[in-house]
């Protein structure tokens, strides 16, 4: 039996609108406009709005806030990937005279580079950026906050920085790189630095009386990769597909998979967030959302996506303050979740199985530690715990009969096949760890030896 998704239930479509419908009233907010994604393709649009048939779609751009960090991320890792710039390389190299010369890139990325949270007064996010002509305008004299490195301390001027960093390698303005390495790869055409009919108005509404008051929409300067963009639900869909998938136009699926690993702790504590490279993750009832969220004087905007759900929510409206657009996209990503459950993928053989590889899987012991390993496709390994929680990891093969983990504890390490004199299969080496096919196998080379009266009861 095949299945296919042409749309949601019934059920959780109303349940999906009494969920936008209850935060645009209770939020008090103009107008909300949601959009979930599934399969890679945009299964609902549901709206609200203060005036009568004048609901946002799809099509109608909503400023995105910070949503902007991660395009500007993006656009990092793409010259890492072309080799123009290392992560772990000092700013000072590519970008001299900043006075945080010292700071990576990598730490810039992922807010760990100990910079302050905004720039110096006047507020830049309701100020025209020609008051921020220079980096020296934006970081402020007093630059450092904390110690490079030691923890997340999340930064808009970082980002501005980046940007900088974007113009200074690619020779062209952060604009205009956003436009040709993005933007129109991915097809998101209604994505815009300024706005572009049809657009949202942003609006504050008073905290305690129903009354509006308009606020401004600056062009934000050099503080732009922080913020600047102009967006809707379809185009930051599209925008989800690619940072799940992948796309060798912009960035190829191992380098959005790195954004997507948290790079430090999260301020919020242990278990509860943290940041990768340009993306947010955070834990929601027991699933792992990927995105980011944004904000600036009259509008507020979500990006959350589930990996293991294949569920991507956007949530975008036109109020400075109410509706807690997080929330309620997390809410709009378990509602379908929960209600519609992701069907697997059937289970399918392997295209080839190689004998010898073939004869590699099955148990191995770590000392007294069983464990399973498993062939993958591509000729790749997977070793885990046979039972409860363990040290585990995926492995990619490489030219030279060697493997390398691609995640967990052993991201990164090697893992060898160690062969005896007569060509036989002795044990698996992975790090200096010994592998064998039985526990302290006395016919292995086990660090430290085997005690030659074997294994004995406690009367022995």
């Amino acid at each position: 039996m095949t299945y296919s998704s042409e749309e949601l239930l019934p059920g959780t479509q109303r349940a999906l609108l009494h969920r936008i419908a209850s935060a645009q009233a209770e939020g008090r907010t103009p107008s909300l406009v949601a959009a979930v994604q599934r399969q890679g393709r945009i299964v609902w649009n549901g709206s609200r709005s203060c005036v009568d048939g004048h609901a946002p779609d799809s099509d109608t751009q909503f400023r995105i806030g910070s949503l902007t960090k991660t395009f500007t991320a993006v656009l990092v890792l793409r010259l890492r990937d072309e080799g123009l710039l290392d992560l772990d390389d000092p700013l000072e190299k590519h970008l001299p005279g900043t006075g945080i010369g010292g700071v990576t890139v990598l730490q810039l990325l992922g807010h760990s580079a100990g910079l302050s949270a905004e720039s110096p007064a006047p507020w830049w996010e309701r100020t025209p950026g020609t008051l921020r002509p220079g980096l020296a305008d934006v970081l402020g004299e007093q630059t450092r906050m904390h110690p490079p490195g030691r923890r997340h301390h999340y930064s808009n001027p970082g980002y501005s920085v980046l940007g900088a960093l974007i113009e200074a390698v690619r020779g062209a303005s952060w604009a205009e790189v956003l436009q040709r390495e993005i933007l129109e790869p991915l097809g998101m055409r209604r994505t815009s630095t300024r706005p572009q009919a049809p657009h949202a108005g942003g609006w504050a509404v008073h905290p305690w009386a129903d009354a509006m008051l308009p606020e401004p929409a600056e062009d934000l300067g050099l503080m732009a990769p922080a913020g600047q963009l102009w967006s809707t639900t379809a185009d930051l869909l599209r925008f989800a597909a690619f940072l799940v998938e992948g796309d060798d136009r912009v960035l190829g699926a191992a380098s959005v998979e790195e954004m997507r690993a948290p790079s430090t702790p999260s301020k919020f504590g242990p278990g509860e967030g943290a940041y990768g490279l340009g993306l947010q993750v955070v834990q929601k009832s027991g699933r792992t959302l990927l995105g980011h969220t944004g904000s600036l004087p009259g509008f507020l905007a979500t990006l959350w996506f589930s990996i293991e759900d294949d569920v991507a929510v956007v949530v975008l409206t036109n109020a400075t303050s109410g509706p807690l657009v997080g929330t309620i996209a997390a809410d709009l990503v378990e509602i379908v979740a929960e209600a519609e459950p992701r069907i697997p993928e059937p289970w399918r053989p392997l295209p080839e199985a190689d004998p010898e590889l073939l004869a590699l899987t099955g148990p191995w012991y770590w000392g007294t530690h069983p464990n399973v390993l498993r062939l993958t496709a591509d000729r790749g390994l997977e070793l885990g715990p046979l039972r409860g929680d363990g040290r585990g990891a995926r492995f990619v093969a490489q030219p030279d009969g060697t493997w390398t983990g691609l995640d967990g504890y052993y991201a990164g390490e090697t893992l060898r096949v160690v062969r005896d004199v007569d060509g036989r299969v002795s044990h698996l080496d992975l790090g200096s760890f010994v592998f064998t096919r039985e526990p302290y196998d006395p016919a292995s080379a086990v660090p430290g030896g085997v005690d030659a009266e074997g294994w004995r009861g406690l009367g022995a």
